[in-house]
């Protein structure tokens, strides 16, 4: 009976054990046969940017075709919990206007800021419907079908 106790508090300890192991989970960029630092500024341009590369995760919202991102990270996620960012690599390739690359920055998940979210709301104009009013709002609004005898698709009346 008490050996019995002991190897399953022992089972029990190493199931719980294991369960402990987070999900890790990769997203965005994924670098395959050439990694973003081999990218040199002054010698390579954008199509060689995007054969090593290939297509940008991003671009730049003001100057579309001369900045270029390459973003990934890594998740860890414990059981029920939220996944937290581990690692964060955002690389930034600048183009000049003749397409030679000018600088190549990466950035790390420090080099990032949080930034609070206004909770409030716009008001909208108007004024606010009760339930009922929303439901029976539209009757006596509609209206009876037509039956114009020269519209295809409708009955004759007989």
């Amino acid at each position: 009976m008490l050996r019995t106790k002991l190897l399953f508090a022992a089972l029990s300890a190493a199931a719980l054990t294991g369960a402990c192991a987070p999900i890790v989970g990769q997203n965005g960029f994924q670098a395959i046969d050439a990694k973003p630092r081999d990218i040199v500024a002054g010698t390579d341009t954008k199509q060689t940017v995007l054969t090593k590369l290939g297509t940008p995760s991003t671009t730049s919202t003001f100057e579309r075709d001369n900045v270029w991102y390459y973003i990934s990270q890594v998740t860890e996620k414990y059981t029920y919990n939220r996944p937290q960012v581990t690692q964060r690599s955002v690389t930034e390739i600048t183009f000049t206007d003749t397409g030679q690359v000018a600088e190549v920055r990466t950035l790390g998940l420090d080099d990032g800021q949080q930034i609070a979210m206004n909770g409030r709301e716009t008001p909208t104009r108007g004024r606010q419907l009760t339930i009922i009013e929303q439901l029976l709002g539209n009757v006596g609004r509609g209206q009876l079908p037509r039956t114009d005898e020269n519209v295809p698709g409708q009955r004759r009346p007989d």
